[in-house]
């Protein structure tokens, strides 16, 4: 027997032994959700501990099992029974529960590059048949995962450079949306160099880059997913925008009229005791 026909042995005993020792009617009525926040691109771990249910060290006749994970909607998100997978098409190659865990009791569900629209809850169940209690839909642990994006905000002189990280392989679209305007424009379209324009693709980094920017390019950056889902948020200031520049001018025009104004009031001082010492002076 290889070593993988071993550990999958030792876990197929591990989940029968569980499986034969869980009540489901112990559960209670009302679901507590443990909380996970991640962001976009991360990595999110939903935790499963099916030895918490242990409630006693009986033995049983042979069984088999597998584990299930599922939203509250009932859409089965992943399955695993043995060296057998299944996966929903939007979590294609996106979600696993490691195997080396299963025979301590793990049934994490780990899910890379997790997106906006994993957001959501999901439960975790292990399914036991036997002769005995023929097929049995264990539940384990209901999860509750937040996903957010990212924020971020730049200041760049004219001239400058703007970044955009695109985070994950979802990303297909950037957005624009000026800083005195309500109207928002596609500046990239993934593979789509017609759309493309000054936001250039880094050849090697998940980057987009603008180069020589100007004073218009001051404002929102979103970077989508195809659902028009946001995975990243920067706020940009390009310095030295005519706002900025007439407020400074005006404080330099006021500070010069100032100066000039105290210039003519010392030369008036100056004169009026020149004149007074020459009256002086003639008397």
């Amino acid at each position: 027997m290889t070593s993988s026909e071993k550990l999958w042995w030792f876990v197929l005993h591990r989940c029968f032994l569980i499986g034969s020792l869980v009540d489901s009617s112990s559960l209670a009525a009302t679901t507590h959700f443990l909380s996970v926040t991640s962001t976009v691109g991360e990595r999110a771990v939903l935790p499963c501990s099916w030895s918490s249910r242990l409630r006693s060290a009986a033995a049983a006749a042979a069984s088999h099992c597998h584990i299930q994970w599922q939203t509250t909607a009932s859409d089965t998100v992943f399955e695993k029974r043995g060296p057998q997978r299944w996966q929903a098409a939007e979590f294609e190659g996106r979600v696993e529960v490691p195997e080396e865990q299963l025979g301590h009791g793990d049934c994490s569900l780990v899910i890379s590059d997790v997106q906006i629209g994993d957001t959501g809850r999901y439960e975790s169940f292990m399914v036991v048949d036997g002769e005995r209690s023929g097929k049995t839909r264990v539940f384990i642990q209901g999860v509750r995962l937040s996903v957010f994006d990212h924020k971020s905000r730049q200041a760049q002189g004219p001239g400058g450079e703007l970044v955009l990280d695109l985070h994950t392989r979802h990303s297909v679209r950037v957005v624009f949306q000026g800083r005195n305007s309500s109207v928002w424009s596609t500046l990239w379209i993934k593979d789509d160099d017609e759309s493309s324009g000054r936001m250039q693709k880094h050849p090697e980094r998940q980057q987009l880059i603008m180069k020589n920017l100007e004073r218009s390019d001051e404002g929102t950056y979103k970077v989508l997913d195809k659902h028009g889902l946001s995975i990243s948020t920067v706020q940009l200031a390009v310095e030295g925008s005519p706002e900025v520049q007439t407020r400074v001018g005006s404080e330099v025009s006021a500070a010069g009229d100032a100066s000039r104004s105290s210039r003519s009031s010392d030369l008036l001082v100056t004169s009026a005791l020149v004149t007074s010492f020459l009256i002086i002076r003639l008397l």
